[in-house]
């Protein structure tokens, strides 16, 4: 049965998987994306705009760190010195659908990183993010409503965030995840398979960067670990939340770039379960393979076996009774160590 449920589990996740990235049927209109010092967003991001070329959307990068525009984007937005309202005017007038193009055509609105949005505007009681955002997806302008908006967002979990001057308001990143129909946490491979290790030996996990709390020490990636580059890699952890309130939970594992061309169409993520160093086969023992040494015989031999199954014991003779009551008669001869009594006997 374990089988079929890994079979079944392998097919289903690795489809939602490609939908997402592949911005298929607007699976996530808001995917957020956490990254850190030691496992930059800037991969996945570039994976993102590949399959978007591939799909033929039009992809738009808001760009608050970003200082020159990708290869592969049709539009690029510089944040400098704007305020949200001009923010979402420009992004708005950078995509005019043709009547070409036919009644609607999706679009992959791409920020950067939001952490300088937030540091800037958290003092401004006027700034409602979920408006912000709301309004790439769901924007004002008539002609651009007709397109299926996804919006994919990039917060850094290492720069600490501004707390509300209310207490009882919940903070930037609550919003956040509240708001995300998919969540998108970035690790290293090289350090899941360090901790993997140190799990698997019983001992504590390692910590890299900031949770190390060293002072000016700072261990990053470790993606050529073992002096080979079969650890790089990025996993990815998702949380998608469907419209049925159901959540998925897996974890895979997306390639460097350098390992597949740019126009590469099948799908190129796996489980994480699936990588032959994050989880090893397990040794077997065959008829033809060796027996694990022990200190007493595990096997018979031929004569051993032939005179173990020509021992009749006592209680299949006791079987064969012809009378009433002879079915329980107990079989026993005597040996010359045995000790006759006949008082005993008589009685």
């Amino acid at each position: 049965m374990a089988p079929v449920n890994l079979s079944h589990r392998r097919t289903h996740n690795l489809l939602l998987i490609s939908k997402l990235l592949s911005l298929r049927d607007t699976a996530s209109p808001l995917t957020l994306l956490l990254d850190s010092l030691e496992q930059p967003a800037s991969p996945l991001i570039q994976e993102y705009i590949r399959r978007a070329k591939l799909s033929k959307v039009h992809v738009t990068l808001i760009a608050f760190e970003t200082l020159k525009c990708p290869e592969g984007c049709d539009a690029f937005v510089s944040t400098r010195r704007k305020s949200p309202a001009d923010i979402i005017k420009e992004v708005s007038a950078a995509y005019q659908p043709s009547p070409s193009t036919g009644p609607s055509k999706r679009r992959l609105i791409i920020i950067d990183a939001i952490n300088p949005l937030l540091s800037s505007r958290g003092s401004d009681l006027s700034f409602h993010l979920p408006s912000f955002l709301g309004a790439f997806i769901t924007p004002t302008n008539p002609a651009a409503s007709k397109s299926d908006a996804s919006l994919v967002v990039t917060y850094h979990q290492d720069v600490p965030g501004i707390p509300p001057q209310n207490p009882y308001l919940p903070s930037t990143f609550s919003i956040l995840t509240y708001l995300a129909t998919s969540i998108i946490t970035l690790h290293s491979f090289s350090h899941i398979l360090a901790q993997k290790a140190a799990r698997d030996r019983s001992l504590v996990p390692p910590v890299f960067g900031l949770e190390e709390e060293q002072d000016g020490v700072l261990l990053g990636r470790l993606d050529k670990l073992g002096g080979t580059g079969a650890t790089e890699g990025i996993v990815l952890e998702l949380e998608h939340r469907r419209k049925s309130g159901r959540g998925v939970l897996e974890w895979y594992l997306l390639p460097p770039a350098s390992r597949y061309p740019a126009t590469q169409v099948k799908e190129i993520v796996t489980l994480l379960d699936d990588n032959i160093l994050y989880n090893p086969p397990m040794e077997s023992y065959g008829d033809d393979e060796e027996e694990p040494q022990s200190t007493f015989e595990l096997g018979l031999t031929d004569r051993q076996r032939r005179d173990r199954e020509g021992v009749v014991l006592p209680y299949f003779d006791a079987q064969h009774g012809d009378g009433p009551g002879e079915g329980g008669r107990i079989l026993y001869d005597m040996g010359e160590e045995d000790d006759f009594d006949e008082e005993e006997d008589e009685i």
